[in-house]
C-alpha cells in the first residue's frame, strides 16, 4: 500500500515526461508560422490561417484519443503507443522541408497530441491511493510548472537555433526532446498503477440526450426534456446531462478568448518581425517573445492566489469564478487594443519601434489566461457531476478548436491588414466580453463539489 506521506515513485517519470513532451510541442509550434513564411514562402495569411487548423487539430484529436483510452487501450498503453507517431511527426518536419512535408509532420504531431493531452493528467491521478490526496494536488502544482517551464525555455531556444542553423536543426531538437520522453515514459512502466479501460458508460452524455430526443413529447407539460429519458437512465445521469447543457453556455462565450489566445504565435509573431528585435546589441529573433506568457503564468498564478485575490476579498469584493473570467474576457480585449496601438506605430513608418513595445500585451493577455483558462476549468470541473468530468473535459478542448477554426476561417476569408487587424479582434472581444456577462449574470451554481486535479494547459 503507498505510504500517504511519500510520492508514488513513478510519478517523477510522468512529470518528466511532460516536461519534455511541452518542450517538443511548444518549440515546434514556436517557430511554425515563421517557417511557412521564410522558408515555404507562405504568404502571411496562409500561414496564420494553416497555424490555427493545426492548433485546431491539436484539441479535436484529444476527443478521439480520449474514446480509445477509455474503451479500449487504457491510458498506458494510449500514451506509449500514440506518442510512437508523435516521434514520427518531429523527424518528417526536421527531413521534409516541403509543404507536404509540414502537412505529413503536423498530421502526425495532431495525432500524438491525442493520445496525450486527455490521458497524461489523469494518469498522474492513477497513481495516487485514498490516502495520498494532499500530495495529489502538489503534484498538480508540480505538473502545471512542467508544462510552463518545457513552454518558457522551447520558446527562447527553438526560435534561436532557426535563425542559427535553419529549419532542420531546429526542428530536430523538440524530436529528440520528444523521443527523451516516450523513453522516460516507459522506464517507468514496472512502477505504473494501469487502471484498466472503464469501456462504455450506459448512462454517459450523449446516451442520455439520444434517449430525451427519441422521446420528446412524451413528457409532462413543464418538464424539462431530457426528463424523457428517465425510462431508461437513473436520475443522476438526467442531472449530469443538465449540468452540461448549462455549462455549454458558458463554454460558447469563452470560444471567441480561444481565437485571440493563440494569435500569440501567428499575428503577433509577424508583427514582432516588422519590429526592432536588437536589445543591448542582441538581436532577438520575432518568436522569442511568446516565452513571456508561460513565465508570466507561472509568476502571475501565485501572485493572484495569494495576493491580488484575498487583497480584492479584504476590500469586500466578490470574487465568484464567473466575476473572474468575465474581467478576463475584457482585459483580453485590451490585450488586442495594445496590439492594435503598437501596430499603428510599426505602420507609420519610419524608424520601427522596440519589439519589448510587445510586452504589455503579453502581461494583458496572460492575465487573461489566468482569469479565463484556469478559472474556467475549475469552475467547470464544480459544477458537473463526476460521471460528467470527461465530457466537460471533451467540451473544453472543443471549445478551443472552435476558437482556431474561427480565427483561420476569418484570416482566410477577410483581408485586413495592419492596426485594422488587430482592432478587428480587439472589438469582436470586447462584444464577446459583453455577452459572457449577461451569460454569468443568468447562470444559477450549483454548491461546489470536487477533487483537484484539473492541469489547464494552454
Amino acid at each position: 500500500m503507498a505510504h500517504a506521506e511519500r510520492y508514488p515513485p513513478q510519478v517523477k517519470y510522468i512529470v518528466g515526461n511532460e516536461l519534455c513532451e511541452r518542450f517538443s510541442f511548444y518549440g515546434m509550434r514556436s517557430i511554425l508560422t515563421l517557417y511557412m513564411i521564410q522558408y515555404l514562402l507562405f504568404a502571411q495569411q496562409d500561414a496564420k490561417a494553416y497555424f490555427h487548423y493545426f492548433v485546431m487539430a491539436n484539441y479535436l484529436t484529444p476527443l478521439v484519443g480520449g474514446w480509445i483510452a477509455d474503451r479500449f487501450w487504457g491510458r498506458y498503453r494510449t500514451i506509449l503507443w500514440i506518442s510512437l507517431g508523435y516521434v514520427a511527426g518531429h523527424a518528417v518536419l526536421a527531413i521534409w522541408e516541403t509543404p507536404a512535408g509540414l502537412l505529413a509532420g503536423l498530421s502526425l504531431i495532431a495525432l500524438g497530441a491525442g493520445g496525450i493531452k486527455p490521458c497524461v493528467s489523469a494518469f498522474v491521478g492513477d497513481q495516487f491511493g485514498q490516502s495520498q490526496q494532499t500530495l495529489m494536488q502538489r503534484v498538480y502544482g508540480w505538473f502545471y510548472w512542467s508544462i510552463n517551464l518545457g513552454s518558457a525555455s522551447a520558446n527562447l531556444l527553438i526560435p534561436w537555433l532557426l535563425k542559427r542553423h535553419g529549419a532542420s536543426v531546429a526542428f530536430a531538437i523538440p524530436g529528440v526532446l520528444m523521443a527523451l520522453s516516450l523513453i522516460v515514459f516507459w522506464a517507468g512502466t514496472k512502477h505504473y498503477v494501469q487502471a484498466p479501460p472503464s469501456g462504455p458508460n450506459p448512462h454517459g452524455f450523449l446516451r442520455v440526450v439520444g434517449r430525451a430526443v427519441r422521446r420528446l413529447g412524451t413528457g409532462r407539460a413543464g418538464e424539462h426534456w431530457l426528463e424523457g429519458a428517465r425510462d431508461t437512465h437513473p436520475p443522476e445521469a438526467i442531472a449530469g446531462a443538465r449540468a452540461v447543457f448549462r455549462i455549454m453556455g458558458v463554454f460558447a462565450a469563452v470560444t471567441l478568448f480561444w481565437t485571440l489566445f493563440d494569435q500569440k504565435a501567428s499575428s503577433w509573431v509577424i508583427q514582432a518581425s516588422q519590429m526592432d528585435l536588437v536589445v543591448r546589441g542582441w538581436e532577438m529573433s520575432p518568436a522569442q517573445l511568446q516565452a513571456a506568457n508561460p513565465f508570466l503564468v507561472m509568476t502571475l498564478i501565485p501572485l493572484f492566489t495569494w495576493g491580488v485575490f484575498p487583497l480584492l476579498e479584504r476590500r469586500g469584493v466578490e470574487l465568484s469564478p464567473l466575476r473572474k473570467m468575465t474581467a478576463g474576457m475584457f482585459i483580453t480585449a485590451l490585450s488586442f487594443g495594445a496590439a492594435a496601438v503598437v501596430q499603428m506605430f510599426v505602420d507609420r513608418g519610419g524608424a520601427p519601434p522596440s519589439a519589448l513595445w510587445q510586452l504589455p500585451q503579453y502581461v494583458l493577455l496572460t492575465v487573461g489566461e489566468v482569469l479565463v483558462s484556469v478559472t474556467g476549468l475549475e469552475f467547470s470541473y464544480t459544477q458537473a457531476p463526476r460521471s460528467m468530468r470527461s465530457t466537460i473535459m471533451s467540451l473544453w478542448f472543443l471549445t478551443i478548436a472552435l476558437g482556431n477554426l474561427l480565427t483561420a476561417v476569418f484570416t482566410r476569408l477577410v483581408s485586413l491588414e495592419g492596426a485594422a487587424y488587430f482592432w478587428v479582434f480587439a472589438g469582436l472581444m470586447l462584444a464577446a466580453a459583453f455577452a459572457f456577462r449577461e451569460v454569468a449574470r443568468r447562470y444559477r451554481p450549483v454548491p461546489a463539489a470536487v477533487e483537484v486535479g484539473v492541469v489547464a494547459e494552454g
